[in-house]
This record gives structure tokens, C-alpha cells and sequence, in this order.
């Protein structure tokens, strides 16, 4: 579950002096080899990004903790729809994100095809390519900039007629934006979006569908499924072509599941343009949904579909024949629902948030898992006697499944509280629920918890003792995050610490977004103000946050400076205001940027990038009028 909308910042060696570089180092061009088309027409064509030396530029494939560019059209009278291609990227792993990430460097052409329409009146008609993007070296990143590359195009009825658009080798379509997102630019023409995916899709698709196979394998250890393995195989050995029925019968699990990830796609579809991340609604029901799984599973009530249905499929699979066996497989499925859905649940809220075939692909993948080990045991029965019996271990797994999906079900509040800044689930409330749900599992497999499953007296087997272990060593590992310590990888998950206790935690009390507050402060405390423009999800000024702030040196210097952080790189109003005082001010648009200022706004020192030397940067922060 990916949020998307948030910063990039991956970076190559660039030196102190960047100040003195050009504040934009990408120039878009947009070009045609076609003077002039007929109305209808297909036209070509070439919107070019040429990247200065040491700079990169993120691609149009949405990847988490980047922000991709994105490519629009104004709105024309002549324009029908667009499609937009891109070049092949260069793949890589960030160093920091520890996640691979798409770049173009040097120069980047992007492929446009224009539909123009059939109502195009002759004449001159302007195209006007839009432009959202940010630029990254090895120690800054420039805040996102919107820019315009326009290209003039004749219509006229006599033209003749153009070839059709060739896809050239290594470029796939991406998602073409809409131009309300370049405000204060009209809002854009209807689109054509390729339905290809993206390679970014494609590389995470393998892993997404192992996880989905994998569910459907542990589907099979749940109360419901693993006791009619023996009677649903025993039913393949007495039909004549036992393998052929086994894979009849899965072709009936696959066909469900199927057709549950194509009703999905159908249902969220509309809301794909939407960022499904970001909005509280969307995430609000899938929290619902985790939420009501995990009950059933933990024994609150029990989720069935209505009987009459499963009776009727019951009645037409005992009529024999592949079309009997077909439907067994189906009403296997339908019956199994109740042990199924949480993890196929999980699956579906996890892919909903997917374009193209993910969810549907999800879905086969997780059916095939679910049918695997009936085929497996069709054609090798002998192995069915090499099964673990079924019985309490079945009704454990379900009660840990139900803790574990109260956990996730969290990180989905989290989302919708981040977004309305309610500031009900801080860190130390998520974290506090966290070693809750995930002590539980611990204490119930312990014999500790006394929940379905565990008898008194029981004795506690190695397997159990290992995984209660396991548990509840990660619940204590969240301990110190809820006392300002750091989690490492698991920050990327849980709240940020809340500024008025961030002090007092060992981390910066930034004053945000209140730049004149800062100087007031500034003045009234006889103290310079450190200005840090900042970026929501800036990777250098999240490293820099977590590495260099935090050092008992640094900490010290700062306390006879006023904190203030100015976030640069949001579409909010603050952000907008933010940016262009650092580029009427201090002339730059990097990310982050820190700025030395007495109370009268006279500056006594800037510097730009991150740094990994704290001498260094205790020099700057050590910096005084005059000296």
C-alpha cells in the first residue's frame, strides 16, 4: 500500500557553488516534423527535456517517495486528446529511498500523440505542452517547477493524410495529467491514457503477485479450507481422469476470484485519477474493511454468504461431469469465504489503489496459490498422509491473523488523520496501539491470552514459542519511539514526532511554515533565525532531520537559533508563498536550503545541500554578523 504524492530526492556530486548554477537546468522543447494536418488527424509528436550535466529529472512512472514528472496539454479548440510515451529510464536503486527509482539525464524525449478534432476550424492552432517536474543532483534537489513548451501547427483540410504513430523500441505509454494540476492554467482536454502498464508497474507486478500467491497458500492453513483437503481429493481419485478433474476444479476457484478482481477493478476505477492514497474516504473504507475482517477472524461474528446460493451450487456440482466439478470448485470457494476473505480482503484493498491489470492478475494469482496444493495432492495422493492433522493450530492462525490485520488497519487511520492534520493519532498513540496488537499475538500464543485455540494447560510447542518470540520482540522494539527515540526503517510507517514535544525528544522544534513568526520570535529573544526550506517527503531533508539535527553538537548550536522550516515543494498556498521567497530572496530553488538571518532579514550566511560532515555544518550554524 503505497501512498503516493510525496518527494524525491536522489542525487549526484555537485559542489558548494551551486548557487552561481542556473536556477533551472532543464529546457523543454516541443517540436513536430508535421507543418500542418488535417482536421482528425494523428499528429507526432516531440516534447524534448535537455538536463545540464550532473542533474537528473525524475520519469513519468509514479514511484513511491519521488515525485514523477508530469506532462499536460493546455486546452485548444483544435485538441481532441493526447497520449504521451516515454523513453526507456535509467533504473536504479537510491542509496537513501532504498528503493529502485527512474531517471533521465543529458536528454530525455518524450513521445505525444495528438488527436486533433474533426471540427478543427483551418488555421494557425498553438499546442501548449505543461510541464511539472523536479530536478536532483547528488546533494540538492530544486523544488518542483511547472513550465510551458509551445508549438504552433496548421490546420488545414487539404493536408495530407499522416502515417500512423509508430512506437519506437523501449518507449511505453504513461499516464498523461490534467492541466488543472498547472494552476493557474486552463483545465485540460479530455485524454487518451494508454493502458499499457508502466514499467514501474511492471517491475513491482513479480512481487506483488508472488505476495498474492502466497495468500492463497496461506489461505489453505485456515479452519475452513485445510479439513476438506482429504474429501475434496478422495472426490478427484473416484472420478475417472482424477488430474484432469483436479485441474477442472481449480479452473472454478481461479474463474471466482477472477471475477472478483475484474468487479473491483470496475468499482475503483474512477477513483485511479484520484490519488486513492491521499483521500480520507477511500481510506476510510478500506480501515472498515481490515476492521470488520479482523473481527470475524478474532470470533466476533462470522462472515457467510447467504446458504440458498451455496445449496443451489451444492446441488448442480453433484450432477458429475467437468461441469459438476467446475461448480464444486466454485462452491468450495463461496463456502470458504468466511477463512478466505480476510486475506483475499487484504489483497484487494492493497491492489485497488493499481492501474491496469493488477487487480485482476492479483486475483488469478492468489486462486492458483488456493488451488495449488488439490491439484498437488490429486496427482500424487500419497502425500496426504504426510499432512499435519488439522485442530487448534488452525483456529491460532486465524486469532494472529485477526491482531495482524488490526495493526495494519492503523496505518490506514494514520493516512486519513496525516491528511485532515487532526492530530488525534499522533505517534505515541499509533505506536502505543502497535506494541498492543502486536504483544497480543505473543501473549495468546504464550497460553497468556486466553482466546479460541488455546486450552488451559496446554503445553507451549517450539513452533509457537518461536513465533510468540518473534511477536513480541517487535512490539518492545517500538518502545523507544514512543519516547522520542528513532525506529530506523519503521519511521517511514508510523507519525512523526508532534513539534511540541520534538525538543524535548532530541529533535528540532520547527517553527513551520511561519516565516514572520520566526523573526518576531527572533527579535523578541535576541537570536538569528536558521531558515530551512524544506520539502514534505525531501529525501536529503529527511536524512538530514534524522542525521545531522539530532547530534548533541548540533542540538547545542541550536538553541541560540530560531527553527524555522519552510516546506517548498506541497501545491498548498503556504508552499507557493515559500518558494518564491527563496527565489526573489536568495535566488535559489534547492532542496534543502539553510539561511542565516538576524531579525531585520539581513543575512549572514546560506548553504545549500545536505552534508555528512557535522564540523562542517556546525561552522555554518556557528556563523555571526560580521565575523
Amino acid at each position: 500500500m503505497r501512498f503516493w504524492i510525496v518527494t524525491s530526492l536522489f542525487v549526484s556530486l555537485f559542489a558548494d557553488g551551486a548557487l552561481a548554477q542556473s536556477p533551472d537546468p532543464v529546457q523543454w522543447t516541443l517540436a513536430s516534423d508535421v507543418a500542418k494536418a488535417a482536421p482528425g488527424a494523428m499528429v507526432p509528436l516531440r516534447l524534448t527535456a535537455k538536463i545540464e550535466p550532473g542533474w537528473h529529472l525524475y520519469s513519468l512512472t509514479p514511484t513511491e517517495d519521488v515525485i514523477p514528472t508530469t506532462v499536460a496539454f493546455a486546452e485548444s479548440f483544435a485538441l481532441e486528446s493526447a497520449a504521451v510515451y516515454q523513453p526507456k529510464p535509467e533504473k536504479k536503486v537510491d542509496p537513501v529511498l532504498k528503493h529502485e527509482v527512474e531517471t533521465f539525464s543529458g536528454e530525455a524525449v518524450f513521445l505525444v500523440q495528438a488527436q486533433l478534432k474533426k471540427d478543427a476550424p483551418p488555421g494557425d492552432v498553438v499546442l501548449t505542452a505543461q510541464v511539472r517536474y523536479q530536478t536532483c543532483n547528488d546533494k540538492e534537489c530544486l523544488r518542483p517547477k511547472r513550465k510551458s513548451a509551445p508549438l504552433t501547427l496548421k490546420v488545414d483540410p487539404g493536408a495530407p493524410a499522416l502515417a500512423a504513430f509508430a512506437i519506437p523500441a523501449g518507449y511505453t505509454p504513461a499516464k498523461l495529467a490534467t492541466a488543472a494540476a498547472f494552476s493557474p492554467a486552463p483545465a485540460a482536454t479530455p485524454v487518451a491514457e494508454p493502458q499499457a502498464p508502466s514499467p514501474a508497474q511492471s517491475d513491482a507486478l513479480g512481487p506483488f503477485l508472488l505476495t498474492a500467491f502466497g495468500g492463497g497458500l496461506l489461505s489453505v492453513f485456515t479452519p475452513c479450507v485445510f479439513p476438506m483437503i482429504p474429501i475434496i481429493v478422495s472426490f478427484f481419485l473416484g472420478q475417472r481422469g482424477g488430474i484432469l478433474q483436479a485441474v477442472v476444479f481449480s479452473l472454478g476457484i481461479v474463474a471466482l476470484f477472477c471475477a472478483l478482481g475484474l468487479g473491483v477493478t470496475a468499482a475503483v476505477g474512477p477513483f485511479g485519477a484520484a490519488q486513492l492514497a491521499s483521500n480520507p474516504w477511500v481510506n476510510g473504507f478500506i480501515a472498515a474493511v481490515f476492521v470488520a475482517f479482523a473481527l470475524s477472524l478474532l470470533g466476533a461474528f462470522e462472515i457467510t454468504l447467504p446458504s440458498g446460493l451455496l445449496t443451489k451450487l451444492d446441488q448442480t456440482s453433484r450432477r458429475g461431469g467437468y461441469l459438476g466439478t467446475l461448480l464444486m470448485g466454485l462452491t468450495f470457494s463461496l463456502s470458504s469465504f468466511a477463512c478466505v476473505g480476510p486475506i483475499m480482503g487484504s489483497l484487494l484493498v492493497s491492489s485497488a489503489q493499481s492501474k491496469g491489470p493488477q487487480t485482476v492478475l492479483g486475483m488469478v494469482a492468489f486462486a492458483a496459490g488456493l488451488a495449488s496444493p488439490f491439484f498437488f495432492l490429486a496427482a500424487f495422493p500419497s502425500y496426504l498422509k504426510k499432512l499435519p492433522k488439522s485442530g487448534g493450530w488452525l483456529v491460532r492462525v486465524k486469532v494472529v491473523m485477526g491482531f495482524v490485520l488490526l495493526a495494519i488497519m492503523l496505518k490506514y487511520l494514520s493516512n486519513i488523520d496525516q491528511v485532515l492534520q487532526s492530530g488525534l493519532l499522533t505517534r505515541e498513540r499509533f505506536l502505543a496501539a502497535w506494541f498492543v496488537l502486536f504483544a497480543m499475538p505473543g501473549l495468546y500464543l504464550l497460553g497468556l491470552l486466553r482466546l479460541e485455540g488455546i486450552e488451559a494447560g496446554e503445553s507451549v510447542g517450539i513452533g509457537r514459542l518461536l513465533t510468540a518470540s518473534a511477536f513480541l520482540i517487535f512490539a518492545f522494539t517500538l518502545l523507544p519511539g514512543m519516547f522520542g527515540g528513532r525506529l530506523g526503517t519503521l519511521d517511514a510507517y508510523v507519525p512523526a514526532p508532534a513539534a511540541d514535544s520534538a525538543a524535548s525528544s532530541g529533535r528540532v522544534a520547527w517553527m513551520k511554515n511561519q516565516y514572520r513568526e520566526g523573526l518576531d520570535r527572533a527579535r523578541a529573544e535576541n537570536k538569528l533565525v536558521l531558515v530551512n526550506f524544506s520539502g514534505y517527503a525531501c529525501t536529503n531533508c529527511k536524512w538530514m532531520d534524522a542525521n545531522m539535527f539530532p547530534r548533541p553538537e548540533i542540538m547545542e548550536a541550536m538553541k541560540d537559533l530560531v527553527p524555522v522550516e519552510l516546506f517548498v515543494d506541497g501545491t498548498d498556498a503556504a508552499s507557493d508563498a515559500n518558494g518564491k521567497l527563496e527565489e526573489d530572496r536568495f535566488k535559489s530553488s534547492a532542496m534543502p536550503f539553510y539561511a542565516l538571518l538576524d531579525a531585520d532579514e539581513h543575512v549572514v550566511a546560506t548553504r545549500v545541500d545536505r552534508t555528512t560532515d557535522p564540523q562542517e555544518f556546525l561552522a555554518f550554524l556557528k556563523k555571526r554578523p560580521g565575523a
